[in-house]
């Protein structure tokens, strides 16, 4: 099979195409050809050597993909109510970046009535992170507040979107009055420039001195003293991401007066029976919407698999609103 391979630790010109032997899926998995993948900040972060591949996991980039089932294991594929030619996207631990990839049959939904395969690659990777961490562990619920750091992100636009849809309140940061304007359209209602204004000064203005129930942070480092001083009472805010750095001083007597949670996970090394639970989340109560197009894909850009590339240096540029996908 043709893949994009990591040749060595560094910029986007280090992901060449190159000819690899085809996966064969093990018990409990599915052998998927791969239509599209997505492109994710963990894929950067793997490339430049600081996201370590879960032992057993293929060395090839690439965490989500959809296509159609070749074949797999037949008890995994009963289990999951799949069979051979069914278009399914997928959660995987690596191995997106290639035209075949093997995914535990858990962790395949199925493609939503009328979605395109590049539409489906945008899927697993944000909202099985959003629903674990905003749903299950931050215990986000209807009537109360989100702030969704980085809402033009891929992680935002799916988060903006699911909070609307089980009746939150959401509030979104971007940098710029562009991609505020976006994040409004998807269904926030109100959006942050943080670059021009103080996002803690304007979520107590927006909710009148309360605070934010919840907040969904990937910044971590500075952000967090300022998060939990615009957290109401009770509030949760949950790291899923550290680009502002590993370390933070929190005032633990505020944390204990105010009864806050900080909290955090990472979705990769996490075990298949996780993931199925949490595809079976999904599957219930989110792809309802998908197939009635109350929640929409938001794709910035395609880019052909050979131009890996060029889709990292999108990435890295931020200038991205949605999803960045490659395709076969």
């Amino acid at each position: 099979m043709r893949a994009i391979e990591i040749t060595r630790y560094g910029e986007p010109e280090v992901l060449q195409p190159c000819e690899r032997p085809d996966p064969v899926p093990g018990a409990g998995d599915v052998l998927i050809r791969v239509r599209a993948c997505g492109v994710n900040r963990p894929d950067v972060l793997q490339r430049k050597g600081h996201y370590p591949v879960p032992p057993g996991a293929s060395d090839l980039p690439g965490l989500e993909v959809a296509g159609q089932i070749v074949s797999g294991d037949a008890d995994g594929m009963a289990r999951a109510g799949l069979k051979p030619g069914d278009r399914v996207c997928a959660l995987v631990q690596g191995g997106g970046y290639a035209e075949l990839c093997v995914a535990p049959a858990a962790q395949c939904l199925p493609v939503p009535d009328g979605w395109s395969d590049v539409e489906a690659a945008g899927l697993p990777e944000t909202f099985f992170t959003v629903w674990s961490n905003v749903f299950d562990r931050a215990h986000l619920a209807a009537g109360e507040t989100l702030l969704v750091q980085g809402g033009s992100s891929g992680i935002g636009v799916t988060a903006i979107q699911l909070g609307k849809a089980f009746g939150a309140t959401v509030l979104a940061t971007a940098g710029s009055d562009e991609k505020c304007d976006a994040c409004t359209r998807l269904g926030a209602d109100h959006a942050i420039n943080y670059r021009s204004h103080d996002f803690v000064a304007e979520v107590q203005r927006l909710t009148n001195g309360r605070g934010a129930d919840v907040i969904l942070d990937m910044v971590a480092g500075s952000y967090v003293p300022r998060e939990l001083g615009c957290l109401a009472d009770d509030g949760r805010l949950v790291i899923i991401a550290l680009q502002g750095g590993s370390k933070a001083e929190v005032d633990l007597a505020n944390l204990m007066r105010r009864r806050l949670t900080l909290t955090g996970s990472t979705l990769r090394p996490r075990p298949v029976a996780f993931k199925a639970a949490v595809a079976r989340q999904l599957k219930d109560r989110v792809w309802p919407l998908l197939a009635q197009r109350k929640i929409e894909p938001v794709v910035f850009r395609t880019f052909a698999a050979a131009q890996a590339a060029e889709a990292h240096a999108l990435m890295e540029s931020n200038q991205h609103i949605g999803k960045i996908v490659l395709v076969w």
